[in-house]
């Protein structure tokens, strides 16, 4: 392994610990000297990569939200499939990343209220796009904000309900397709399209 890779392995691995501590104990267990013992690192190499345990805080949140925008990201023509993509994929990324989800979206610092901002516009983006092509006819622009934040709210609390145990992962994967569905209907869809969009996407 080069020097290079050795670094790019101890940064992540400094990120998925400390993830994992934030989620399963909450911010004030996190400590430099907590990490150095968890990896068998010295305290100096969380010092050299991130500064503070702070900005190891934010630098979790950071680096959780950019894999999500990347994930969230689909490339569907269709923009209905495309939103139910973003859907699926966002619940897929809590299932796959626990740790980092919970710590993203639970544990973080007070300053830093606008780190997932930019994957609630990539949303926003993709809803604005099914009002634009005649999917969601009716509906203005000012209501495309609103759009996405339910669907953002929706994704997010089946997630959590799941990461939680108060819901299988199974009926979280279904009701979010169930709902996405009534969603696109509710915003003036066909009904049929919108089940064959969404059941496209979310396979």
């Amino acid at each position: 392994m080069s020097p290079r890779q050795r670094d790019t392995a101890l940064r992540e691995s400094l990120l998925a610990t400390a993830a994992q501590v934030l989620a399963e104990e909450g911010g004030p267990a996190l400590s430099t000297r907590r990490l150095a013992r968890e990896l068998g690192v010295s305290t100096t190499a969380v010092y050299t990569y991130f500064g503070s345990v702070e900005q190891l805080r934010r630098e979790v949140r950071l680096e959780g939200f950019r894999r999500l925008e990347e994930t969230m990201d689909p490339p569907a023509q269709d923009p209905v499939a495309a939103l139910a993509g973003a859907a699926a994929a966002f619940f897929r990324f809590g299932m796959a990343e626990p740790h980092l989800y919970r710590a993203m979206f639970v544990d973080r610092p007070l300053d830093d209220d606008r780190a997932g901002e930019a994957c609630f516009l990539l949303l926003r983006k993709i809803f604005a796009r099914a009002v634009e092509t005649g999917r969601f006819p009716g509906v203005s622009a000012e209501q495309t904000e609103m759009g996405a934040a339910q669907l953002w709210s929706t994704q997010h609390g089946l997630a959590t309900m799941v990461l939680s145990g108060a819901l299988p992962e199974a009926a979280g994967r279904a009701a979010l397709a169930d709902l996405v569905v009534r969603l696109a209907i509710g915003y003036g869809d066909d009904p049929d399209q919108a089940a064959r969009s969404v059941s496209g996407a979310m396979k």
